[in-house]
Order: C-alpha cells, then sequence, then structure tokens
C-alpha cells in the first residue's frame, strides 16, 4: 500500500516541527531533514496501528483519502491562508 500525505515544516523555539494535516500525526526534531524523517515514522506507526486495529480504511475515509488501486490520495489542499483575528 502506498500513501501520500502533506508535510508542513514549522520552527517553535528552536525545534523544527513537521505537521501531516489530513492524518492530523506531527513530530520534530533538531533539523529540517530530522523533523522530516521523524514525520515519517511516525505516520508510518499511526498507519500500522489503525490497519492493526481494522479502522485504516475508515481513518483514511473520514480524513478525505481515497483508494485508487492500492494508493490512497489525500484530499487536495486548493491554498493556504495566514489570518489574523481580533479578540477581546
Amino acid at each position: 500500500m502506498q500513501i501520500t500525505y502533506t508535510a508542513q515544516l514549522l520552527k517553535e523555539d528552536g525545534t523544527y516541527v513537521a505537521y501531516a494535516p489530513e492524518l492530523d500525526v506531527s513530530s520534530c526534531g533538531d533539523s529540517p531533514d530530522a523533523a522530516r524523517h521523524a514525520l515519517q515514522e511516525a505516520v508510518t506507526l499511526f498507519l500500522e496501528e489503525m490497519q492493526r486495529a481494522g479502522t485504516l480504511h475508515t481513518i483514511l475515509g473520514e480524513a478525505g483519502y481515497r483508494e485508487h488501486g492500492g494508493q490512497w490520495e489525500p484530499p487536495e489542499f486548493i491554498g493556504f491562508e495566514r489570518t489574523a483575528l481580533a479578540f477581546s
């Protein structure tokens, strides 16, 4: 099985965070590459556990994924926006 996911990279207080928004999985590292690698491991463990629990297809479907010939395609991102909101 093959799955595609988005990796967003952020820097928080000297630590690099990699986040897969489709799956709501994140991890971190001391460098962007280390964070990417840690995210790949976290996504793998997440998917393996969901498969063992028998909920993989349900979880991926709820996340917007569609299966095509053994490959899971993520929902299409159409943009990212940084938005400011004032509140009291």
